[in-house]
Parts: C-alpha cells; structure tokens; sequence
C-alpha cells in the first residue's frame, strides 16, 4: 500500500483546492482594497530567527534539522519573524507605514486536534512604523472586511478586544504583583468563558488573594469605556481609559463597532504584545479563534534590530474553513470548462484539435478526447469534467462549416456556423 500523507498534514484534491483558493482570493481582495500589498519569505529559516524571539524550549515544537552545510534550520512555524528580518534589512528605504501581507504555509509540531493541524496557511496582515491608534482600528476592520467577504455577519462572529497596558493596570490596582504577572497571563490565555469559578480559583493556586482574583475575574469580561470611569481617580488609568474610548470612536467611524466587544480576558498568549491583544470567534462558540493578533512594538528591534512601532494579525485557513462549511457559505466549485469539443469518429480528431487551439487563443479553456471515444462517451466525459458547452464535430456538418453546439447545463442544442461562433466566444 502506498503511503499517505504525513499525519496532519493535507492532501488537496480539486475540490479542497477550489475551497482554498477561494480563501485566497477574498484574502487577497481585501487587503488590496485596504492598501496591503503582498510579499514572501523562504519557508526555511536559521533556527535561531525563532529562539531569539521565543527561546530554546521553542524547538520541540518545530520541525527543525541540520542541514547538509552544517547550519542549524528550521520550517517556518510563524510569519513574523521573516517579517521582522525583511523590514529590518532595508528599513531606512521602506516608505511608511508598511502595510504588507502574505499568505505562508506554516509548520508546527505540535499536538493535532480540532482546528488545528501541523501545516495551514494562514493571512499575515501587519501596519508597520504608525504607533497611533488608527492603526489599530485600521487592522481590526480589515479582519472584519473578510468576515464579511465570506458571507459572515456579527450574527456570527465576534471581535473580542483587550489591551495589555489596560489589563496590568488593572491587576496593580487590584493588588497584584509585576512578578506574578506571567503566572496570571498564563491563566487569562486558558480561561473559558462560563467557567469564573475555576478561573478564580486557579489564580487563587498562583498566590492571588481570594478578593484580588475575584476583582480580576469580575474585571475581565464584556467591558464598555464608561466601566471604567471608575478608576479615573488615578493617573495610572487615564491613558488607557482613553484608549479604550478612543478605539470605539475609530470603530465607529469605520462602521464595525456592532461586531466588536471589550473583553479583558483576551491577552494573546505570546509574551510579545504590548498593547491592543485581538481575537475573533464564532458566536456560538463551536470553534477556535479564527484569528488574532495585536501590536508588538518592540519584537522588530528584538530580532531585527530595527526600532519600528508594528502590529498585525494571522488568521489560519483550517478553522475558518470548518466556520464557512457549517454555515453553507463555501461556494461550490465552478465548472472547470468552458468547451468540449466532441467529433464524430476518429477522423475528426485534428479538426478537434484546431477548433480547441482557436478557443484557447480566446481564452477558453478547452478539452477534447485524447484517444478515440464513440460520441456518446465524449459527452458522458464532457458532463463529468463539468464542461458548460460541447461542440460537436459531424462529419457533414464540419464539410459545411457548421457544428452543433450542446448546452451541458439544460441540454438545449443549436446549430451555428463554426468560424463565427468561434470568434463570438
């Protein structure tokens, strides 16, 4: 028996390939409309690209090698880090803000499980060199553009919206320690909606006092500015109050503030955000995140040693393909010809061919029997290649100039004078 593919990783017949270009193409018109324009990396980087950025204990997650020179590589588990060597190599001549995207094939060894594989390929949209909030606003509308290009509403999908700065003010005013603050962003990134009494008690495991967790657990969810009003009294506060203010406003006026909630819960698990954290979801809570992501204005300096203010998304094919299927919302593939050109008996065969070489000249794309096929056969043949059009080459006919042209979808047939129908297509 022939071996199959890699476990989590994907064939893609005809079909599962249409469902992705499909993905593709909207992801592409998007970011064209919002002024993204689209570059690559390598799929093979230096190792050290990604423990630099996330450490040694990183490694057991990647598919990472020595290669026959010796260097010590690894396949892309992420887009950013290329992101970030790219825009540093030739920072000073990059006009800004940088608004690029790409569409990788990522690589992760790690655990399958619903949503998520060992490969996917996933939008990476990033604004580079804008520190101001606009871009933030700017980026979240561009996620929410593609929910709407795919046929999904804020009936069904959510933004979820934080902000680091906010959440750890917060967690200073309710008494918690700066050392303590990785332990707590671990349980924040794990907690479930529905479940405050284990959130509660699994900050109360880490150190947290019994009334300071029951104030971050009330602090953590379905949030409005004016919520935070009350805490006005301290400076330390004031800008992030108006950052959540401000953001709403940005919003508004980009006409997505109904798909979008403050909720505190959401901190990105990746320890380089620095500010607004992102995240969308399904509203019925069936699947993963469809994507996230957020500012991380010192990662670029970190690997790259360029000082840029940044911030972007990914958002993975995988999940958002299960969301479009259930929904009914993935198109079914089109018919993949235009024309099959049919003939009578073997004879016919190098008209065929003529007749395909001038519909291809049009732009047509065009199939016809390779080897000798009774008639009946060639449509039964036309029908499965989900041809719309056969023209059909009999003998008198074709003497005349004249071929029958048979509509594959309702079965109405017409006759036509061959050389005019040809340059009508």
């Amino acid at each position: 028996m022939a071996p199959g593919a890699l476990p989590g990783f994907r064939d893609f017949y005809p079909a599962e390939f249409a469902e992705r270009a499909h993905l593709f193409a909207v992801w592409r018109d998007v970011a064209r409309r919002f002024g993204f324009v689209e570059y690559d990396g390598p799929p093979l980087e230096p190792l050290e690209l990604y423990t630099k950025k996330s450490g040694d204990e990183i490694v057991a997650q990647l598919y990472a090698f020595t290669d026959k020179g010796g260097r010590e590589v690894a396949l892309r588990p992420e887009m950013t880090p290329t992101l970030a060597r790219m825009a540093a190599a030739r920072a000073n001549a990059l006009r800004k803000p940088v608004r690029w995207f790409s569409i990788p094939q990522l690589f992760r060894y790690e655990r399958q499980q619903r949503g998520r594989l060992r490969e996917h390929f996933q939008l990476n949209m990033d604004i580079l060199g804008e520190p101001g909030l606009a871009a933030d606003a700017e980026l979240i509308a561009a996620a929410i553009e593609i929910m709407r290009a795919l046929g999904l509403t804020k009936e069904d999908v959510v933004a979820k919206i934080s902000n680091r700065e906010l959440l750890e003010a917060i967690w200073k005013h309710a008494g918690v320690k700066t050392e303590q603050f990785p332990a707590v962003y671990r349980i924040f990134d794990k907690a479930e909606p529905g479940k405050e009494s284990v959130f509660k008690a699994k900050l109360e495991e880490v150190g947290i006092s019994a009334a300071s967790a029951a104030e971050l657990v009330h602090w953590a969810r379905g949030r409005r500015p004016q919520d935070f009003l009350s805490f006005s009294d301290s400076s330390a506060f004031v800008q992030q109050i108006e950052w959540v203010m401000g953001l709403e406003l940005h919003l508004e006026a980009l006409g997505i503030l109904d798909w979008i909630e403050i909720d505190l819960s959401i901190v990105r698990g990746l320890a380089y955000y620095t500010g607004t954290v992102f995240e969308l979801f399904d509203r019925k809570g069936e699947f993963r995140a469809i994507c996230g992501g957020g500012r991380y204005d010192d990662l670029l300096e970190q690997i790259g040693g360029a000082a840029m203010p940044a911030l972007g998304f990914g958002m993975g094919d995988v999940v958002l393909g299960e969301i479009l299927r259930s929904r009914g919302l993935m198109p079914k593939a089109e018919p993949a010809l235009d024309v099959w050109v049919a003939y009578g008996d073997d004879s016919k065969v190098q008209d065929a061919m003529n007749v395909a070489r001038r519909l291809r000249a049009r732009g047509r794309s065009v199939e016809y029997a390779l080897g000798g096929q009774k008639l009946a056969r060639q449509l039964k043949a036309a029908d499965a290649a989900g041809a719309r059009n056969a023209v059909i080459l009999g003998k008198e006919d074709f003497a005349e100039g004249k071929a029958t042209v048979k509509n594959l979808e309702d079965g109405k047939e017409m006759k036509v004078k061959l050389d005019q129908w040809i340059e009508s297509q």
